[in-house]
């Protein structure tokens, strides 16, 4: 097992990599070129660009998250095969930089959805907050309207006010896209690019949909183990792989997530651990990364990483706001404090169970 963090990049993340290095146990950082729009060659100079900084700062950048996916391809528009070449070229470009696996998705449109950033929790801290019962009954467009209470200064990844300025066209576009035709062209998309990560030695590890159920009407490919196993199945290769995120699987009560980690093992190249808490009507809080604290069995997942000799990656997903963390200087979810404390956390797991799991 190998830890890792998140970093937002030049000028774009409060937090130094100074402070992250003083983390226990991390020594990758989970990087992206955040002002490159979906479909943008990243260049070798780029590239190494911000990977100089991080290598100063004693860190490595083998993991990124994310090379954003044109609508285009999500669509199977005929334009998709142009922005295929450029997704080809970007990957040998971070291919030759020593990157290992990107992480990504394939939602259309929104890359994950709450509807509170700051939701006040019991011991004083605030969290993220998906409410169900908001979402059935606002639009789309009052969704933005809420993110952007929340983002203060920092935009939040998959929310770019460029794309989201035209929402109304996306959902234009998107009418009519089923589960099964989503997911034809996610196996053209996936198809073309595994022989250039064949060759280049770097795995793609799709990330599951946030949350794991379909929001206005949008068709879901990466929600429980049913259709998690025809899009591996669409394409054999290791390199179609998984980001397994325990929250947002998590989020589904009737997702089994050891029973779904021990069926993926070999096929999962990078793991997003957090906790929610989910409640009765199927709204989430996200909490503590501590078992006893939400839904999720996070020591019952470390367990199964460990007894399947999981070797791949593993960062705390998101994080409370705690010591004086708030809307003027932190990124919803992604604060330094309690991603810290959730790596010292799993590290603890992880240390106790590979002394008595043989």
């Amino acid at each position: 097992m190998k830890m890792s963090f998140r970093w937002y990049g030049i000028g774009n993340d409060p937090i130094p990599l100074e402070y992250i290095k003083q983390i226990p146990g991390v020594k990758e950082v989970v990087w992206a070129l955040h002002k490159k729009m979906a479909g943008e060659v990243w260049t070798q100079e780029e590239i190494q660009k911000e990977l100089k900084v991080i290598h100063k700062a004693g860190l490595s950048g083998s993991i990124v998250e994310s090379v954003n996916i044109h609508d285009d391809i999500k669509l199977g528009l005929p334009t998709r095969d142009q922005y295929i070449e450029n997704y080809k070229q970007t990957l040998i470009n971070l291919a030759k930089n020593d990157v290992k696996i990107v992480c990504y998705n394939f939602m259309p449109i929104f890359d994950w959805t709450r509807t509170d950033m700051f939701h006040p929790l019991e011991d004083g801290s605030t969290a993220l907050y998906f409410d169900k019962n908001t979402i059935l009954s606002i639009q789309p467009n009052e969704l933005l309207d809420l993110f952007k209470q929340g983002e203060g200064d920092l935009t939040l990844p998959g929310w770019e006010p460029e794309r989201m300025a035209r929402i109304k066209e996306l959902f234009k576009a998107y009418e009519g896209i089923t589960e099964e035709k989503l997911r034809a062209n996610f196996k053209y998309f996936i198809d073309s690019i595994i022989p250039i990560c064949e060759e280049w030695d770097i795995k793609m590890a799709i990330h599951p949909d946030d949350p794991p159920f379909p929001i206005f009407g949008l068709p879901r490919l990466v929600s429980n183990k049913e259709n998690i196993q025809k899009l591996l199945d669409v394409n054999s290769s290791k390199y179609n792989g998984l980001t397994f995120c325990t929250g947002s699987l998590g989020s589904n009560t009737n997702n089994n997530l050891i029973e779904m980690i021990n069926d993926f093992s070999e096929r999962i190249h990078f793991m997003h651990i957090r906790n929610v808490r989910v409640d009765e009507t199927g709204s989430f809080s996200e909490v503590s990364h501590r078992s006893e604290d939400g839904t999720v069995d996070i020591i019952g997942v470390m367990k199964a990483l460990c007894e399947s000799n999981f070797n791949g990656f593993i960062r705390p997903d998101h994080g409370r706001h705690i010591f004086g963390e708030n809307e003027s200087n932190v990124r919803p979810g992604y604060g330094l404090y309690d991603r810290a404390l959730g790596v010292m956390y799993l590290n603890g797991c992880w240390d106790t169970l590979k002394l008595t799991t043989k």
